[in-house]
């Protein structure tokens, strides 16, 4: 596995270094069943866009040790398996390949085959390539008045425009589900991060879903996934389950996924999660926000959001730098109920949801109303008048509908 170490964008922390940047590349390599990495090296390069990338002395070197993966753009791909003989991938083609492996829904096999288009079309423009030079020119396909290249772009347009409105129908169906969540005023809490941050332990502490299984692998979770939870109050609300995030992930890559990725628009709080003990955690964070910000955010999401320093069991004594971050241990539940309150403070605020205590009549159907549309906190019997002083957190539509169906209730707002 050669790494070219070719210098950084100016947008990079000047902490990025080759050492990184190739042991991430060996933990994706190590994500796929049935791949070992047998060897690595880091080789300097001054001109990553030459066309084998190293110099002579290097690319020599290289192709005696036969090395399958180096991390530039793929149309070097080409002449390097033209060179040795094998297959080739770049970091593009592996992330793909993890993301086939990793699919279970319709919707992720459907972003998956989108972003393929973009190689499929860069391979037939080499094999259009090598054919004109093995047959000196373009051929016409059975008298049809189309080149090869022609008759391929076409059907390759017609995939693509399939794929997308088959991800369109999906996407309304989802914009379906997400109105019905609305009606039921569930708060929605999307947990982001970089990939194998711990997003998904941290969902199954906070919700004790036994079911989560998560792996300690890159792109474990390339579906949005729905999980219920409680916030202190006893209010009921929906952890989302994203997926992770990559430095330099190709804009293709991202905007295939943006079916998945719109799920957080809609969202009432965002908690960003970081893996605190990752040498490169400040540019993991600077990726996620990037790819938060192209997502068109509305402004409050982005200006609310709850960052978590995650794995601080493996840091003697860690105390957060930034203002406002919370440390905690997803594995080990240290911190959990600092973050419980946070998220509830947040959601109150961002929803417009109200505390306040109703008198109710306990022969009458409120209670029971109450406990099915809002979050009842405490009940206080009033055994005289046979009466309850019930202390609830509702949302603005449910207590609309409560003072309409019961104009009479005594209301006390705190």
């Amino acid at each position: 596995m050669p790494q070219p170490a070719s210098p950084c964008p100016p947008r990079f922390p000047v902490s990025t270094c080759p050492e990184l940047q190739i042991a991430e590349a060996v933990a994706l390599v190590d994500t796929l069943p049935n791949w070992t990495v047998l060897d690595k090296i880091i080789i300097p390069t001054k001109n990553p866009d030459k066309k084998f990338v190293f110099g002579k002395g290097n690319f020599q070197a290289l192709t005696a040790l036969l090395h399958e993966i180096f991390q530039q753009p793929n149309s070097h791909l080409k002449e390097l398996e033209d060179a040795w003989s094998v297959k080739v991938f770049d970091r593009y083609t592996v992330v793909l390949h993890i993301f086939r492996c990793n699919a279970r829904t319709k919707e992720a096999k459907l972003q998956i085959a989108l972003a393929e288009i973009p190689l499929l079309r860069s391979n037939l423009k080499n094999e259009v390539s090598q054919l004109d030079q093995q047959r000196g020119g373009s051929r016409y396909i059975m008298g049809s008045g189309e080149t090869f290249m022609e008759t391929q772009n076409r059907v390759l347009k017609e995939k693509e425009l399939k794929i997308r409105n088959a991800l369109e129908k999906l996407r309304r169906k989802r914009s379906l589900l997400r109105t019905q969540r609305r009606r039921r005023e569930f708060p929605i809490i999307s947990v982001m991060g970089y990939t194998n941050c711990g997003k998904t332990t941290l969902i199954k502490a906070l919700t004790g879903e036994a079911g989560l299984q998560p792996r300690d692998q890159l792109f474990a979770t390339l579906d949005i996934t729905a999980h219920a939870g409680y916030l202190p109050s006893h209010m009921a609300v929906i952890y989302v389950d994203t997926i992770g995030f990559l430095t330099d992930l190709p804009h293709n890559l991202v905007e295939s996924f943006s079916a998945t990725l719109e799920e957080v628009v809609y969202s009432d709080l965002i908690v960003h999660v970081r893996d605190i003990t990752h040498p490169e955690t400040v540019l993991q964070k600077a990726t996620v926000l990037s790819v938060l910000k192209n997502l068109n955010l509305p402004s409050h999401l982005l200006d609310s959001m709850v960052e978590v320093h995650n794995k601080v069991d493996l840091i003697e004594r860690y105390k957060p730098t930034e203002e406002n971050a919370l440390p905690i241990s997803a594995l080990h539940g240290h911190g959990l109920e600092e973050l419980k309150e946070e998220i509830e403070k947040k959601i109150l605020t961002a929803t417009g949801k109200k505390i306040l205590t109703v008198n109710v009549n306990l022969e009458g159907p409120q209670l029971s109303w109450l406990y099915k549309e809002a979050t009842v906190q405490e009940v206080e019997v009033i055994p005289e008048d046979g009466t309850a002083r019930v202390k609830v957190i509702i949302g603005n539509s449910a207590f609309g509908r409560y003072k309409n169906l019961f104009p009479n209730s005594k209301i006390f707002m705190p």
